[in-house]
């Protein structure tokens, strides 16, 4: 691609706008998890009670229940997409507000179904913030920029829900402590720059909605499978990101009581490092899915995932070594935004645009089934109780149940290639300009 053409993709105001976007569905999530629990935490509340409080993410996970009924009907203002993202945005806003008038000391019960309501508004603005997503690309090959310009918001929502907002209400030496309420009216308040960006926005010119709202529902899965090759492409949206998922699963317990580092080398190297490289990573994914296209990306990146497993390997081996470890840490999370990267841009490219929001939201939760029961295996598999493997053989093992989801995606290589090439996306008559031809 000549370098006039990537001028014209980083012009454009969108990727400013997905950046925002990005950064406003990440920020609630922390809100109704980590940062809940540690306000719960700090004024007593029982573990009992905190191992409760998980319970509020359920929306995040059953999303695509409702997730129809958004693709059916548009509010009677700024459009189907941006109309719900609006409406989801000020509940939210709403929601956390709510929440900063009580406290879980106390009202522990209260603040938990207010909790339920966030996750709920969240997960809908999820939603629809994904279709938006998927609905802007006119050129195939802007998807993986907007994935990773998406992507780089919300990590950067959870950095300033979580971290800073820990900062915020326990103070510091350079930042005055304003207590949990108040940090919470202050999160209520940031969320007024996800609702700039929806107004900036613009709404995407996206295929007819469905006529009812059984078609929404029905009409989205009949739709997909009968297409040639659904059900592999499925089998690769679960197993893609599952070895790298296997390996993350035990990282924190690796590196404290397999290697022996200290709770502060782990926040620097797990968390800050971690967090700088995955950033850096999704936007060289989406650059060089700019050249590379869909299948390419997602084939390379999978294989550099996998590699990158072996670097917790090699560290077990040897041992309490810190250049090792910011090698380690900085080339998995490098490795692991670049492959995030093109694997949001293959959901964006799985959903057909009249029903993108039930689609993705479907698509990207079988894309968590991989991922959610990982953790017992790994727990069960280096427990010493139980089979008790040592560290590099458990990381060697990770490497090869990256495999099957590559080789999968080897054998549909001519599909997903395909859908590169087609001007509009599936099902769609869309013969929108690409920018490069604006």
């Amino acid at each position: 691609m000549p370098p006039n053409a990537y001028n014209v993709f980083f012009r454009e105001r969108k990727l400013a706008v997905l950046l925002l976007l990005g950064y406003a569905s990440g920020l609630p999530i922390s809100l109704v998890t980590s940062t809940f629990q540690a306000w719960a935490t700090v004024e007593g509340v029982s573990l009992v009670a905190l191992g409760m409080i998980t319970l509020v993410q359920q929306p995040y996970t059953f999303k695509f229940l409702w997730a129809p009924f958004m693709d059916r009907y548009a509010p009677p203002f700024l459009g189907r997409r941006r109309g719900w993202i609006l409406i989801t945005q000020v509940a939210l806003v709403g929601g956390i507000a709510w929440m900063s008038m009580y406290s879980p000391g106390t009202q522990i019960a209260t603040m938990a179904l207010i909790a339920v309501f966030v996750a709920f508004a969240s997960a809908s603005q999820d939603i629809v913030a994904d279709a938006y997503r998927t609905d802007m690309v006119t050129n195939p090959r802007e998807r993986g920029l907007f994935s990773a310009f998406f992507v780089v918001g919300y990590r950067i929502a959870l950095l300033v829900a979580g971290a800073f907002a820990l900062l915020l209400a326990a103070g510091t030496s350079w930042l005055p402590a304003i207590g949990w309420q108040n940090t919470y009216l202050a999160m209520a308040a940031l969320m007024g720059i996800g609702i700039a960006a929806t107004f900036w926005a613009h709404e995407p010119n996206s295929a007819p909605a469905p006529k009812t709202l059984q078609e929404a529902v029905f009409g989205p899965l009949v739709e997909f499978v009968t297409r040639p090759g659904a059900l592999v492409l499925l089998a690769v949206v679960v197993l893609y990101k599952v070895g790298d998922a296997f390996a993350l699963s035990l990282t924190t317990p690796f590196l404290i009581r397999g290697v022996g580092f200290s709770l502060e080398d782990v926040a620097y190297a797990n968390k800050v490092m971690a967090l700088i490289a995955t950033l850096v990573g999704v936007i060289a994914g989406g650059v060089l899915m700019l050249r590379w296209g869909l299948f390419k990306s997602l084939l390379v990146f999978g294989i550099l995932q996998a590699i990158s497993n072996l670097a917790y390997a090699g560290l077990a081996v040897v041992g309490k070594d810190y250049t090792v470890l910011y090698a380690a840490i900085g080339f998995d999370n490098l490795c692991g935004g670049m492959g995030t990267a093109s694997f949001v841009a293959l959901q964006m490219a799985l959903c057909n645009p009249r029903f993108t929001a039930f689609q993705y939201a479907l698509i990207s939760a079988l894309a968590a089934l991989g991922r959610v029961y990982v953790g017992p295996a790994a727990g069960y598999m280096t427990d010493p109780q139980y089979m008790g493997l040592d560290w590099p053989t458990f990381f060697v093992i990770t490497f090869f149940t990256a495999l099957p989801g590559l080789f999968l995606l080897w054998w549909k290589r001519a599909t997903v290639i395909a859908l590169d090439k087609e001007e509009a996306m599936p099902g769609s008559a869309s013969t929108a300009p690409s920018p490069s031809s604006r």
